[in-house]
């Protein structure tokens, strides 16, 4: 699929193909055998549906807390999901100050 996602962006970013200086690529079986969490090459942990969306990573207030104190969650497990979009790091991150400030 390399050559087909490269020709997307291309189209639309004409150009593209020549500031690629390196490429690596891994097949699911790859992505699992370097992180045994990626069953199947899942980089999001699994399925990701109604229920899971408010019982991931645990049940809890704030999934985003772990109970070890000042220790938080930010990964694909945590709403809202795997992506390229950084919410589950900004989420975690307001969460993060939430706590700081309510206790200072």
């Amino acid at each position: 699929m390399t050559a087909a996602i490269e020709a997307q962006v291309e189209r639309f970013a004409p150009g593209f193909r020549d500031r690629i200086l390196q490429r690596h690529t891994m097949n699911a079986r790859q992505m699992e055998a370097y992180n045994p969490n990626y069953v199947g090459g899942d980089i999001n942990g699994g399925v990701l549906d109604i229920t899971q969306l408010f019982t991931r990573p645990a049940l809890r207030l704030s999934p985003y807390r772990t109970s070890a104190k000042g220790i938080y969650l930010c990964s694909a497990s945590t709403p809202p999901g795997g992506g390229v979009h950084g919410l589950c790091g900004h989420h975690a991150a307001q969460r993060v100050l939430k706590d700081i400030f309510k206790f200072n």
